[in-house]
């Protein structure tokens, strides 16, 4: 058997280095593979020349399955790319969009009937604005960049503490001191090489707020102070940015995308105004369990993925409300308010 196998592998890697081609080189495997069963299946046991083959069928067969198996995966993945390439030609893509380690990393998304070579496309070329790398912004920012979403943006003026490190995953204990941004950046881009990380270390203000998301297609906000989510709203109400809005409290999170020009409510239309003094304690008062952000910045995500690629129904008009101490999850319907002050017909 040791000789069929030394043969075999003389066809190949040696036929390789004589220049035979790879179908010429399959072919002739092909023969010897059959030759042998042959031999296994017809001649009587004991005979010499079937001991000297393996003595058995049952080897080959079991070899030859995984030699199947093998040319099989690599013809889905042949597929893939083929796939990749030619179902992208409506949007004028050139072939080389993606490279194949690219393609082969996507795979699981290609393969999805609701994404596709398309879809994958789509968020290569999209662009995403996260603000904060905090408890929301880290697990969403990892899960964009390992999706493939070409350029991500992420704007906190925060610096890495260690009491943040119980939740903000994308963080370590070496980052302390560092500006969250640049830890963020540096764990994307160890996470996924062929995306564009644009990290600014300031404090989102109204001075630079248009500016900044006029370069992005879809802005998510993981911030946790009304006075910065109001902002944000308006900013990406008045440039007609979709924005997906999460928050967390204790064992609880929500999420919803706002975008009015698509016939949705913007935020200010369901927070109106910022709760009183006390109501609304933030993490460092009220606690929060770790994995909990995680959970709704990884839902975030995935509403920005279906948002980006158009797939599915996005959380657009309703909130998503998670209760993690009972493992209970629900939806509420929102709607527009004509008297809202930032979207309302009345402003």
């Amino acid at each position: 058997m040791l000789r069929i196998l030394a043969l075999a592998a003389f066809i190949w890697w040696g036929g390789g280095y004589l220049g035979w081609s790879r179908a010429m080189r399959a072919c002739l495997l092909s023969v010897l593979f059959a030759a042998v069963l042959l031999l296994q299946l017809t001649l009587p046991e004991g005979h010499d020349l079937r001991t000297a083959t393996g003595g058995s069928a049952k080897p080959w067969l079991i070899l030859g399955g995984f030699g199947l198996l093998a040319a099989g995966y690599g013809w889905i993945i042949s597929q893939l790319k083929t796939r990749a390439h030619a179902e992208g030609s409506p949007m004028s893509q050139p072939p080389s969009l993606f490279s194949d380690t690219e393609l082969n990393r996507y795979a699981r998304h290609i393969v999805l009937r609701e994404l596709g070579g398309p879809g994958q496309k789509k968020l290569k070329q999209a662009r995403v604005l996260v603000i904060g790398a905090g408890g929301l912004g880290a697990p969403a920012l990892q899960y964009l960049a390992a999706a493939g979403v070409g350029t991500i943006g992420v704007i906190d003026d925060d610096e890495v503490e260690n009491a943040n490190l119980q939740r903000q995953v994308i963080h370590r204990d070496q980052d302390i001191g560092m500006p969250k941004v640049f830890s963020a950046e540096a764990a994307m881009q160890a996470q996924n090489p062929y995306v564009e990380v644009r990290p600014f270390h300031r404090r989102l203000t109204a001075d630079i707020a248009a500016d900044l998301f006029a370069d992005f297609d879809l802005i998510l906000d993981g911030t946790d102070n009304f006075e910065t989510r109001y902002l944000v709203n308006e900013t990406a109400v008045k440039l007609g940015k979709p924005l997906i809005s999460g928050a967390l409290s204790q064992w609880e999170g929500q999420l919803s995308l706002f975008h009015p020009k698509s016939g949705g409510p913007c935020y200010q239309c369901i927070f109106p105004e910022a709760p009183a003094e006390g109501l609304a304690p933030s993490c460092a008062q009220a606690g929060v369990i770790g994995p909990l952000p995680g959970v709704v910045g990884a839902m975030m995500a995935v509403e920005a993925i279906k948002a980006l690629t158009a797939a599915g129904a996005t959380l657009q008009g309703e909130m998503l409300i998670y209760d993690g101490l009972y493992g209970e999850s629900r939806k509420i319907r929102l709607s527009p308010r004509q008297d809202c002050p930032v979207c309302g017909s009345n402003r």
